[in-house]
């Protein structure tokens, strides 16, 4: 299995937080658009922490189901 996830991926710019996490300090996901073979996803919370890499058709498939109300 490949390694998905990013150890340092704070000096990277362009996060945006989800506007599927809330502003009262809950569920709260960065993402960074643009990457050309997928989703880097962190913790708002802890914004120099790892990242994990998705590949783009898991993050498609993982928004679908968000929007859905499947969780």
């Amino acid at each position: 299995m490949t390694e998905r996830r990013i150890q340092y991926a704070a000096g990277w710019s362009g996060w945006r937080k989800s506007s599927y996490s809330n502003s009262e300090g809950g569920s709260c996901v960065e993402v960074l658009d643009g990457h050309p073979a997928g989703v880097p996803v962190r913790d708002s919370k802890n914004p120099h922490g790892p990242a994990l890499f998705l590949p783009a058709t898991a993050w498609s498939v993982f928004v679908s189901a968000v929007r859905e109300d499947a969780f």
